[in-house]
């Protein structure tokens, strides 16, 4: 009967090393600044214009005042739950982002398991104990070349005795 072999490893740490990440960031902020805020400027100047329409009886006709009676609750709604609809574009925006570098590390993950025989990859947060040796963090950065910070390598142990006097 085969053995099964499990490893384990930090997949964020990983994807937060990975050069993309910062990129990505970069992107997300100028999404942003360029899409989100101009979205949420204009949603507001159409319900102030809307509302204008609405609140003028001196000058708009009784028509156009109920159509735009009719299309204010939308407006309200929206911008009383702009956080909610924000949160979800931005949402959306990192997945699309994310897309090609969550499967270049599952790439990754993946060739290392099936080169060392492991059955299955554990997320780190998912054990409790296991050895240093089926912690894979560090064969799958070489694998994506990044350079691991020695406290991330398996077994690390920080030197005893702090600063010197």
């Amino acid at each position: 009967m085969a053995q099964t072999k499990i490893a384990y490893l930090d997949a964020e740490t990983l994807l937060y090393l990975m050069p993309e990440t910062a990129h990505i960031d970069t992107l997300l902020t100028q999404y942003r600044v360029d899409s989100i805020q101009p979205e949420y400027n204009s949603l507001l100047a159409n319900y102030k214009f809307k509302d204008s329409i609405y609140r003028d009886t001196q000058h708009v006709p009784k028509s156009v005042r109920e159509q735009a009676a009719r299309e204010l609750p939308s407006y309200i709604y929206q911008i009383q739950n702009w956080n909610q609809i924000e949160q979800q574009a931005v949402e959306a925006k990192q997945n699309e982002l994310f897309g090609p570098v969550y499967k270049k590390l599952n790439d990754a993950i993946n060739a290392v398991a099936k080169e060392k025989g492991y059955t299955y990859v554990l997320s780190r947060g998912a054990v409790l104990v296991a050895p240093d040796a089926d912690n894979i963090i560090a064969l799958v950065a070489a694998k994506l070349k990044l350079t691991l910070p020695p406290q991330l390598m398996p077994g690390y142990k920080p030197t005893a005795g702090g600063a010197k006097p």
